[in-house]
């Protein structure tokens, strides 16, 4: 009968500190792996954007795009007023006509020239003569220069797709005035999406280049599959700036409490589903699931984070 209460209390005790045990061990793990693990709620799906923009300059008299349309490389956007374009290609043409003829006579000439004797001709006049043929020459190739550079102008008035993608905020209309050079169409390039996880810096020590990665697009349950491109390796320092003689100009101020810098981490994606819209500027959950060799790393995280 005395055993049964001590009985009682060594169970109690046991309990207790199994309890304690877990309640440690799991605060420990936990601590660890929100502070070290590598994972992030910090990711933002990414693209490359083209500029595009007119090779010359003029009036648009017809935009054949819409705006959010998937196109493919070599599709006409807009047109620009090929008008002064075409007169310039036949001005050149008649150049181009008029130098030939003037080096037939001039070639015609030289040949003439060098057919007669000494005793008619001098050899100064021969000279001149060949020279003239010479420049002629020189004229007609650089009257055909210009032939070749009116039709690729003409050419260009029809604005292409570069890459295959996206259309976004179109605000081009017909009979807008474009410069050469002057950026009018964002073209989503639907081949360079990836995902950019913005890291503490407490985790690089166990983000490797090629280690597997889940990705989890906010608002949809799908998981991508991908792999760590690269890291980067600068980014701004808020507490420096360039003062007046190249000299560092350092805040004097010191937060004591200091927050993790994140570090961008560009994620590389594997196949993606069809029925998968991704939107650059999107948010997702990063996880590094493995290492570079394959081997696990860390548990994958609930389809709700």
């Amino acid at each position: 009968m005395t055993l049964l209460p001590s009985f009682r209390a060594v169970a109690r005790i046991a309990v207790t500190l199994l309890l304690t045990v877990a309640a440690v061990g799991g605060g420990l793990w936990l601590w660890d792996y929100y502070m070290n693990e590598p994972w992030t709620r910090d990711g933002r799906v990414r693209a490359d954007i083209v500029q595009v923009s007119p090779d010359v300059a003029g009036l648009v008299t017809d935009v054949r795009v819409t705006d959010n349309q998937l196109v493919h490389k070599g599709d006409v956007l807009f047109v620009v007023d090929p008008g002064r374009y075409r007169l310039a290609v036949e001005q050149a043409q008649a150049n181009l006509d008029s130098a030939k003829a003037e080096l037939a006579y001039r070639t015609a000439e030289a040949h003439r020239y060098q057919q007669l004797g000494n005793n008619v001709v001098s050899t100064a006049q021969r000279q001149e003569v060949t020279s003239a043929m010479a420049k002629a020459a020189a004229a007609a190739k650089q009257t055909e220069a210009a032939l070749d550079l009116a039709r690729f102008n003409l050419d260009r008035t029809e604005v292409k797709a570069t890459v295959d993608g996206y259309v976004t905020n179109l605000q081009m209309m017909t009979g807008n005035y474009v410069a050469a050079g002057q950026a009018v169409v964002a073209l989503i390039d639907s081949h360079s999406f990836y995902v950019m996880g913005y890291f503490e810096e407490t985790k690089l020590p166990r983000i490797h280049v090629g280690a597997p990665v889940s990705v989890r697009i906010m608002g949809s349950g799908a998981e991508l599959r991908g792999r760590i491109d690269s890291i980067t390796r600068a980014i701004v320092d808020r507490d420096r700036a360039e003062g007046t003689g190249l000299v560092a100009n350092v805040n004097p101020t010191f937060n004591w409490v200091r927050l993790a810098q994140r570090i961008p981490v560009r994620i590389a994606l594997d196949d993606m589903p069809d029925s998968l819209q991704l939107v650059a500027g999107r948010t997702a959950t990063v996880s590094v699931v493995g290492t570079p060799d394959g081997s696990p790393k860390v548990a994958q995280l609930p389809a709700g984070q």
